[in-house]
């Protein structure tokens, strides 16, 4: 049985998920995922079923689909259509650069110092005995490409626990603090899908108090998730995901914000990749009201809100409360 020494989180087992669909033209099996990259093949050594790998294995691949990262799947040579022993890859041709760009001396020196993040060391042990054993199979792999594997995480602590949750249908228990509310509530939620949307990560689920299927924003999580042992029917996870994400897309298609900003800026720059051109500046769409005009306020004169008015009105509070902080009154 897997200890808590060995067990894979989440996010690495999709870490190295990628880099294994990343070193292969031909594609792997999904045996051979299941039995050789790190974060299934533990799971299968601690008496995971092949059904529950599978399962684990579709909903991975659904999340990376979802972060824009292209799996492909392949067919039999003879029957393309014949996908019983299909294989996967990520077509390294979607990362490759132009043979014609250029860096500067800054930009060069900008990219090795995000480059030092990253290390073969990094790599765990299970990631290595899982490359040798792909190679063992008479797959080639690229060890330049594979040899790397990222030290930073980024994601808030409830994700690991929400997406354990998810893959055991367990509910769970956490505090929430919810946009406008001053104290956290408690929740009781059937989690069905983890998804990211404006570079943000959010639950899917169902809220027992409320009876209803609610999103909730990971970064609001007040207190550490309690995975229970309560569990419900696996199947409600089944295109949950899509459903989310199309929701959000909704309420963001509702709400768009008129903004102004100055070219050049950072604001500009990071705006832009979700907005459209209008006669007075650019249009973003945006879900939470109070979550963008923390992202805009933190901006400062780059961008000024010209409506709705109420999203004007919350980017304005939070300048003034960090004017108040940095004034001769509001230091201590």
């Amino acid at each position: 049985m897997a200890t808590e020494s060995t067990r894979i989180a989440p996010e690495e087992r999709l870490v190295n998920l990628v880099v294994a669909l990343l070193a292969t033209d031909q594609g792997l099996t999904k045996d051979t995922i299941l039995t050789s990259v790190s974060g299934y093949r533990e799971q299968s050594e601690a008496g995971a079923g092949k059904d529950a790998l599978e399962k684990m294995f579709e909903r991975d691949k659904e999340n990376l689909r979802g972060l824009g990262v292209p799996i492909e799947t392949i067919g039999d040579f003879a029957d393309p259509d014949d996908l019983r022993e299909a294989r996967y890859r990520i077509p390294t041709s979607e990362y490759e650069l132009p043979v014609d760009i250029d860096f500067t001396p800054a930009e060069l020196a900008v990219l090795n110092l995000a480059g030092g993040v990253w290390s073969e060391s990094s790599m765990s042990a299970q990631a290595r005995s899982g490359l040798r054993k792909i190679r063992a199979l008479g797959n080639e792999v690229d060890a330049p490409i594979i040899g790397y594997s990222p030290r930073i995480n980024l994601r808030e602590p409830a994700f690991a626990p929400l997406q354990r949750a998810i893959e055991q249908a367990r509910e769970v228990e956490f505090d929430y603090l919810k946009a406008g509310d001053d104290t956290p509530g408690r929740r009781r939620v059937r989690p069905l899908a983890l998804l990211e949307y404006e570079g943000r990560w959010h639950v899917y689920g169902f809220d027992r108090d409320q009876n209803a299927e609610r999103t909730f924003l990971l970064s609001r999580v007040a207190s550490p998730v309690q995975v229970t042992k309560r569990a419900f029917d696996p199947s409600l996870r089944d295109g949950a995901g899509e459903k989310a994400l199309s929701g959000l897309h909704a309420v963001a298609a509702r709400q768009q914000a008129l903004l102004e900003v100055a070219p050049g800026t950072e604001a500009a720059l990071r705006l832009s990749r979700r907005a459209s051109v209008a006669e007075q500046g650019i249009r973003v769409p945006y879900v939470d009201v109070h979550v963008f005009a923390d992202e805009l306020a933190s901006y400062g004169p780059e961008v000024r809100v010209v409506e709705p008015g109420d999203l004007r009105d919350e980017v304005i509070r939070r300048l003034e409360r960090t004017l108040a902080t940095h004034t001769d009154g509001g230091l201590r």
